[in-house]
């Protein structure tokens, strides 16, 4: 499994437009409140019947992310088993993102 990415490199990688893809694994009514720019929105319960949504993504840096990082942990080692090489879990979250990247965001 890939190491986690911090909020700041991930922001400094955005600002760099590298190719990154973003997997927000919350709610829709926490997706509703704010979310990363250009993230695609699956919850985590239905990841599994939706993986194939995101097949063009398996060679690809993936970065997910939930509210704290619980969640989408689960979502990255799950990507992993199935051949995912670089999924990576956002550490701290959408929290971590809106009180050190984004304070427009509202925290929850």
């Amino acid at each position: 499994m890939s190491e986690p990415v911090t909020v700041s490199e991930l922001s400094f990688k955005m600002r760099g437009r590298e190719d990154i893809r973003l997997l927000d694994v919350r709610e829709l009514f926490e997706w509703e409140m704010g979310h990363i720019p250009e993230a695609i929105h699956i919850p985590l319960a239905e990841l599994g019947e939706r993986s194939s949504e995101l097949e063009n993504w398996r060679d690809q840096e993936v970065v997910v992310y939930c509210h704290h990082g619980v969640r989408s942990a689960h979502a990255v080692a799950w990507l992993s088993q199935l051949g995912f090489k670089n999924a990576r879990n956002l550490t701290g979250g959408i929290d971590e993102w809106s009180r050190v990247i984004d304070p427009a965001l509202d925290r929850y």
